[in-house]
């Protein structure tokens, strides 16, 4: 089987350590697959990989953009499939890891091009967004519920854009995801899913939560707002889970206990939001690494996909 593994699944659900373990066995390069962990300045919050991790293995989009820039998920396609060349011109083995559902669905079939921007519509609904942010994401459930399961209230553009197609189309994007066509990229994928019991995968983000604190994420938010101070920008990119708690937090609104426990409560959610979303979308292996040691997962999956 000659595919570009792609390896998805909820938060802390296990993607960096077993894709770093197949890399080691087929000289392969990892692909993030994260809106987050692509910003710089981020690593412990966003849970990119240990710097022992990046020696290891090669990894590409990791900490490599200016958190003053955004990044559209038509960029992000367009970023992993020259990385995709890349990686092959080497004669290595590409492999996509992430849990981001929208960049997922948008490598497989595409962007949708049905609709175009329109400047005045959008600049309408920023305008509404900054009075009332929960006017719009209520509107937006009225029109596209599967679409609003996803997207944050602090996820300003996403909000906007899934509003702004809808006004330009007369239908939300979900509509236009379910009717656009594979693209090759989608038909030499090999997609694996990773699922724990939901009981083991809480206690998963809740030590992770710990250790991110532990390891100096207060810090990291503290250095991140005074360089946007500095720069004269708003970083969107600290609109993230965790993020905004720890904002709150340094801002004298929430103790330490509070903040744990607030951003134990969000990654929750957003494990949640991810499963709904990989449900719908075209898997073709399903693993339990709860039952698996990640060795072991490594070699069946590369027995399977490579051999």
């Amino acid at each position: 089987m000659n595919k570009i593994l792609t390896i998805i699944g909820p938060t802390a659900s296990g993607k960096t350590s077993l894709s770093i373990e197949i890399a080691k066995l087929v000289n392969g390069e990892i692909i993030g697959l994260d809106s987050r962990q692509i910003y710089k300045f981020m690593n412990i919050g966003t849970a990119q990989p240990s710097s022992d991790d990046l020696e290891r293995v090669p990894h590409h989009l990791i900490g490599i953009r200016d958190p003053k820039y955004t990044i559209s998920a038509g960029q992000y396609t367009e970023m992993v499939k020259n990385k995709i060349l890349e990686i092959k011109s080497r004669n290595n083995v590409p492999i996509i890891c992430g849990g981001s559902g929208l960049y997922f669905r948008s490598l497989y079939f595409g962007l949708f091009n049905k609709s175009k921007s329109d400047k005045e519509i959008r600049k309408k609904l920023e305008k509404a967004y900054d009075r009332h942010p929960e006017a719009l994401l209520k509107r937006l459930k009225k029109i596209d519920l599967e679409y609003a399961e996803i997207v944050h209230i602090n996820n300003k553009k996403r909000l906007v854009r899934a509003l702004e197609i809808f006004e330009i189309t007369g239908k939300g994007p979900s509509h236009h995801f379910k009717n656009q066509k594979k693209d090759n990229l989608g038909s030499k994928m090999f997609t694996i899913y990773l699922f724990r019991n939901k009981n083991k995968l809480s206690s998963r983000i809740s030590a992770r939560t710990k250790k991110m604190l532990q390891e100096g994420w207060i810090d990291e938010v503290r250095n991140l707002l005074l360089l946007q101070k500095k720069s004269g920008f708003t970083f969107s990119a600290l609109n993230s889970i965790g993020y905004n708690q720890i904002i709150d937090y340094l801002n004298g609104l929430l103790d330490y206990k509070s903040l744990e426990i607030n951003i134990l409560q969000k990654t929750n959610q957003l494990s949640k939001k991810q499963k709904h979303w990989f449900k719908k979308e075209n898997i073709d292996l399903k693993v339990d690494m709860d039952q698996l040691k990640v060795r072991e997962a490594a070699n069946i999956i590369c027995n399977l996909v490579y051999m």
